[in-house]
């Protein structure tokens, strides 16, 4: 299978993702840190709106923070997730950012949620999502696709440190139909073989 294409537009990844943050100060401590991100742009904004601070989370892409001094709180389970995924209920609410997954290698994917415990960040199970019922298996077998350690940063975002396990998606992983808003299937989303490539 060919590597799925964009005819529309050459994206080239993510440029920055914006978050809000409570502390700016606490923020750069746990990114630069505990996280090791490097810190590569601040701006305080003009008229006393709050600050801006861009870390660099690897291929040039960015995670970005604003701080702004009349912010409302978080709203756990609204703003985003209450739990991390293997402790309870992670849905959160239509528009929001439900979590972040920076990719890591497989081969050091266990020595980084190491590390993380080491450094005192509140973890999740290590899961290993594969195709069973339930996605997630006790052992890395041939099956997994994915392994994944969720945490969470000082204003309660989701984290993650995600290693993929397989060579590549094939049109076999597109198996699933679309649900709409009443979680029926939705008929204005078609899955076949070939989709990806004919999109246009």
């Amino acid at each position: 299978m060919s590597k799925p294409v964009n005819r529309e537009f050459d994206i080239r990844g993510v440029n920055h993702l914006a978050l809000v943050c409570k502390d700016m100060a606490r923020t750069v401590e746990f990114y630069r840190e505990v996280l090791g991100m490097p810190l590569i742009k601040t701006i305080d904004l003009p008229g006393g709106m709050g600050q801006h601070f861009f870390f660099d989370i690897g291929n040039g892409d960015s995670l970005a923070f604003f701080w702004f001094p009349h912010s409302p709180e978080a709203v756990p389970g609204i703003s985003a997730p209450a739990q991390l995924p293997g402790g309870g209920d992670i849905a959160s609410a239509h528009g929001s950012m439900n979590h972040i997954a920076f990719d890591v290698s497989p081969e050091k994917f266990d020595e980084y949620v190491e590390k993380l415990r080491t450094k005192g960040v509140k973890m999740g199970p290590v899961l290993n999502h594969d195709n069973s019922p339930n996605q997630v298996s006790a052992e890395v077998t041939s099956d997994v696709f994915v392994r994944s350690v969720y945490f969470w940063d000082p204003d309660g975002v989701m984290l993650e440190f995600a290693a993929w396990t397989h060579p590549g998606f094939t049109e076999a992983d597109v198996a699933h139909e679309a649900v709409d808003a009443n979680g029926r299937k939705s008929r204005n989303v078609v899955l076949k073989p070939g989709a990806l490539q004919d999109a246009h």
